[in-house]
Parts: C-alpha cells; sequence; structure tokens
C-alpha cells in the first residue's frame, strides 16, 4: 500500500510541475525539465533506497525470481538488506544471496556440498535408540 501511495505521490508532484509551470506561467520548457528531472530522482530513489525500506518496515512489496534449476530454502534481513538461502542440486551447493539496494552491490556466499534436502530426510529416519 505505501509504495502504491508513494508512486501516486510523485505523479501529483510531476503533474503539478506540469500545470504549476507550463500551463499557468505559460512556460513548457522549464515545465517538462523540472518534470523529467523528479520522474528521474524519485525513480531512482525508490529503487535504490526506498523499496526494501517500504517491504521491511512498512508492509510494501517487491517480487523476485528464483534461477532456473535452483530451490529456494529461506530468506532473512541484514539491516535493510535481503538475503536469500538457494540450493543448487545440480552442484550441490547452498547459494546465500543479497539482494542489496538497486541491487547493485551483491554479495553471494557459496557452501560447497551442502545438501539440506539430504539433512532433513536424514531427520525423519533417525536411529531409535538401542534397548
Amino acid at each position: 500500500m505505501i509504495t502504491y501511495f508513494y508512486w501516486l505521490v510523485l505523479a501529483g508532484l510531476v503533474i503539478a510541475s506540469l500545470f504549476g509551470i507550463g500551463v499557468r506561467l505559460g512556460k513548457w520548457k522549464p515545465a517538462m525539465i523540472v518534470s523529467l528531472i523528479l520522474l528521474v530522482v524519485g525513480t531512482l530513489l525508490y529503487y535504490f533506497w526506498l523499496q526494501q525500506i517500504f517491504v521491511k518496515r512498512f508492509g510494501g512489496h517487491m517480487t523476485l525470481s528464483i534461477p532456473a534449476g535452483q530451490q529456494h530454502l529461506t530468506a532473512t534481513w541484514k539491516d535493510d538488506n535481503l538475503w536469500i538461502e538457494n540450493y543448487d542440486p545440480k552442484t550441490n551447493t547452498c547459494i546465500f544471496s543479497e539482494y542489496s539496494r538497486g541491487n547493485v552491490l551483491q554479495g553471494e556466499v557459496r557452501l560447497k556440498n551442502c545438501n539440506p534436502i539430504h539433512a532433513q530426510s536424514g531427520r525423519d529416519t533417525a536411529i531409535a535408540p538401542q534397548e
């Protein structure tokens, strides 16, 4: 909901600048420049700073796709960055990927010989204590 509100406010500012400068003052070139600057700055502000803050703190939304061939295990927050753990059965590797602001700086940790599916099935077939 907060995400929709943000985009609505940004659209309102762009329309207000077009109306205020373009229609009222009759200066369409400065109106277009100001509107374009507001649109670009507002979009960059959202993707590089506000998106994960909205999702984590205010119930916003975002969509991520799991890479083909991998299985999703878990996700967690570290500060305002989202860490996602996936399992790649082809290489038997657990991959912790950071989805940072703007998805620019991404950390990644790979655990070799990690087989969480085998470990989970191992718990189900635990050896009973001998009498």
